[in-house]
This record gives C-alpha cells, sequence and structure tokens, in this order.
C-alpha cells in the first residue's frame, strides 16, 4: 500500500469547469457567435492574457478587482512580483491594441474577440472570477458614423436567434440624452456619473431607492429626482425631447438616437426585438453616445445578456489620435450558466460524435477502424469503442454518452458482408449490405 499522501480535489470559488455535455453546447454556441461575427466582416484579434499593469489601471478601473502576475518563487535579491496583470475585459487591450498598431489596421477597424477575462469579485449566480467574453468592435479613425451603431444590433439579432433560448429584445438609449435630462433637472456636471450609476441600478432596487439616490448622491431636489425618473420610465417621445429646452446635449443626443432608430428599420431588424429605453444607462464612465441591454422577454429575471454601446475617446491614454469606437459583449460564461439553471438550454449528449462502431469480435478490429474511417471521410463524426467488452456493455455506454447510431458486426455480418445498424433512440436496427454503411448511417443523423 502506498504512503503517497492524497491532494483531494475542491472546486475553486468563481473559476467554472463545465461537464462534457455543457462544454459542447458552449461549443456549439462559440460557433454560431463566430460565424455570425464574421458574416459581418468583423476580423479575429487576439491579445495576451497579461497586459502591463499601467494599461489596465489607465482609466481608473478599482484595482482590487485585477489579479497581478507574480512567480511562486524568486531567486537571492529578486522581486517574484511583475509589472503584468490579467486583463479584466477586452475593451481595454482593444484600445491599446488599436493604438500600438494603428499605422498597420485599416479603418474601419471591425474585429471580434473571444476570450478568456479575469476579475477578482466576489463570485455569486450568474458571476465568475474567469469567464468567456465576445467582443465585436467598429473603430474609426477621427470619425465613425451612427450608421455602425444601428449595425451592432443587427450582429446580436443574427446570433441569439439562432441559439434558440426564446424572445429577446435589444434596449437602446443614448449617454447624451441622459446628460442632457440631468442638465436641464439641475445635476451639477460633476455629479452626472453618480446619477448615471443610480439610474443604471432602477431594475435591481426599483424606483423609489434610485430616487433617494438621486437626492443623497447626485444632489437633486425630491421633487426634480421623481420627476426625472417619471420621464425615464415612460414611453419616449423623442419630438418631445427635441423640443426641450435648456440643453444642446440633450438635442444632439435624440439626433443620434434618431439616426439610429432609422438605421435599424433601413436593416431590416424587426420591430418587436429592439425598442428604446431611457432607462438603459450602463454604468461605466467610457460610453459617451449609444447605449445597449439585451434582455429575454420571457425571463427578466436573468438580467442583461448583452451590452455595450459608443465611446469616444476610450484610447486616449495610449494615442494623441482621435479613435471613436462602437461595440457590445456576451458575457458568454454567465450567460450560459443562467440559461443552463434556467432549463433554457438543457445539455445533451458528452460526445461530438453522431456514431459508435462497437467490436463485438476484435479479430476484425482491423475491419471497425476501416468501418469508423469510412464514416469520417463522409463528414460523419465517429468513435470506436476500443475496449475488450461484452456488446450489451457497448451499447449502454453508447446511450449513456448520447451516441444517435450504433454499428455492429459479427461473424454472421462479414460472412455475408453486411453490417446492422441501430438507430440509439427508437431501438429499431436494420441489416444493410456493407457497401451501403455511409447512405443509411446519413440518413439516420440527418
Amino acid at each position: 500500500m502506498s504512503d503517497k499522501q492524497i491532494i483531494k480535489p475542491q472546486p475553486i470559488s468563481g473559476f467554472p469547469e463545465w461537464l462534457p455535455e455543457q462544454k459542447l453546447v458552449e461549443e456549439r454556441l462559440l460557433r454560431i457567435i463566430r460565424r455570425e461575427f464574421e458574416r459581418f466582416g468583423f476580423t479575429p484579434i487576439e491579445t495576451p492574457a497579461v497586459e502591463r499593469k499601467e494599461i489596465l489601471t489607465a482609466k481608473g478601473i478599482v484595482e482590487k478587482e485585477i489579479y497581478a502576475l507574480s512567480r511562486l518563487a524568486a531567486g537571492e535579491g529578486e522581486d517574484p512580483s511583475t509589472e503584468m496583470a490579467l486583463h479584466f475585459d477586452l475593451t481595454v487591450p482593444l484600445a491599446r491594441y488599436v493604438s500600438q498598431h494603428n499605422s498597420q489596421l485599416s479603418f474601419q477597424f471591425r474585429r471580434y474577440q473571444i476570450q478568456k477575462v479575469w476579475r477578482g469579485e466576489r463570485p455569486q449566480a450568474g458571476r465568475f472570477r474567469e469567464f468567456y467574453q465576445c467582443d465585436i468592435d467598429i473603430v474609426g479613425n477621427g470619425s465613425l458614423s451612427a450608421l455602425n451603431d444601428a449595425e451592432i444590433p443587427c450582429v446580436i439579432h443574427s446570433i441569439f436567434s439562432q441559439i434558440g433560448i426564446g424572445r429577446f429584445v435589444i434596449r437602446i438609449n443614448n449617454r447624451k440624452v441622459l446628460q442632457g435630462l440631468l442638465e436641464i433637472h439641475g445635476v451639477p456636471q460633476d455629479r452626472y456619473q453618480a446619477a448615471l450609476r443610480a439610474i443604471d441600478s432602477l431594475e435591481k432596487i426599483g424606483e423609489e431607492k434610485v430616487a433617494n439616490e438621486l437626492i443623497s448622491d447626485a444632489g437633486m431636489a425630491a421633487d426634480r429626482a421623481r420627476a426625472l425618473l417619471e420621464l425615464l420610465t415612460t414611453a419616449p417621445d423623442l419630438d418631445a425631447l427635441r423640443r426641450m429646452d435648456g440643453s444642446e446635449t440633450l438635442r444632439r443626443g435624440v439626433d443620434e438616437l434618431s439616426e439610429v432608430a432609422a438605421g435599424l428599420r433601413a436593416l431590416g431588424m424587426p420591430d418587436d426585438v429592439w425598442r428604446i429605453d431611457l432607462t438603459i444607462a450602463r454604468g461605466l464612465d467610457y460610453y459617451t453616445g449609444t447605449v445597449y441591454e439585451t434582455q429575454l422577454v420571457d425571463n427578466p429575471e436573468i438580467g442583461s445578456i448583452c451590452s455595450g454601446g459608443r465611446y469616444d475617446d476610450l484610447a486616449s491614454n495610449y494615442t494623441r489620435q482621435n479613435l471613436p469606437g462602437v461595440g457590445i459583449s456576451i458575457g458568454l460564461t454567465r450567460l450560459l450558466s443562467r440559461l443552463f439553471d434556467a432549463g433554457l438550454l438543457k445539455p445533451g449528449a458528452q460526445t461530438p460524435a453522431t456514431v459508435l462502431v462497437t467490436t463485438m469480435d476484435r479479430r476484425f478490429l482491423a475491419d471497425y477502424l476501416a468501418l469508423a474511417s469510412e464514416l469520417r471521410r463522409a463528414g460523419i463524426d465517429t468513435e470506436v469503442y476500443t475496449e475488450p467488452k461484452r456488446l450489451g456493455d457497448q451499447l449502454k455506454y453508447a446511450d449513456r454518452k448520447g451516441f444517435r447510431v450504433a454499428v455492429v458486426a459479427g461473424d454472421s455480418e462479414f460472412a455475408e458482408n453486411s453490417l446492422t445498424v441501430k438507430d440509439l433512440a427508437s431501438g429499431a436496427q436494420m441489416r444493410i449490405p456493407r457497401e451501403n454503411l455511409v447512405e443509411a448511417v446519413s440518413v439516420l443523423v440527418r
């Protein structure tokens, strides 16, 4: 008996680890997302998992959420700490990337990026310390048409329509509209960010608590705070907003929002999948215009499943050039977790293969391997059962892993140059000529 100490494996809070059937769902969604990003002309890039600390902290991000890198050990007189840290999103790395490679890029620069990010926040339902983000951004050099702001929701509509998660709505607003309304309602400019953070929490804490925060944190009078909330939560009338006096910022925001709405209609976006919603604020301070949040219609408790917006000066810390952009992000790991919990996505098979070639008699092992190779050449994902087990055990394995078809052959089949093909869902099976293997299996896995 070995006296080796066994280390008991334990889950690490905030670092999800999917089972095979869940991981296959994630991979399916990643294929859909990647395909649709590219269908709209977005080019993939990948940046390092780490950035210099000065890059990550340039926009005033809360440093306790950033994981810094250090070595476990260092030589005598050496400092194990480094100047690098794990990136917490993909937008800051994009700003650094575009600034650094500016002369080699063609503008408008349309990029997508699908990578893991890391945040040192408290894990809870739907929130993780390590997770996949799937981002698209359009970056201009000097200027960027608002038509790009309209195209971004079209990409998201194309993706979510294929995932099979039910009805959804993309809610759209403009930060200039909110800032103009704050100006009209007497909020000092240095309190705008506090007011926007309060408005951004409206769905979580309700109107009464938001009103109290607007009064205490943004310095608003009680009557003005309630008047503002009433305006924000009423169906928006853009013409009426445009006629309000007292803010040029408001007028510009309404014009931009109107242009985005016209662009969405021109691009063929169905009316039932988007709407203008003046309560959408987005708490991050780098958004300067259009902002988006996407919500499931029948499961609003899941919260925003996709968000983003327009930024006009994100790269200002890294370059003197004006590089405006607009983008949106799908937090895929969080989304999957919530969809699994709500039963809106159900994991299925534990294997990507649809066919299992069983091995009844190991004398014919070369034949079984040849059958699998023939199916793979025809584009059918196939596994061969290689262990010396009874056929019944092999079929139990096939059922447990979710194969759709089993191919069975023994003495009698090989003597007659035939095969038995079993539909594992219905239990039906048929004897076919050996040369008809691909045709018969293709019908069952179609």
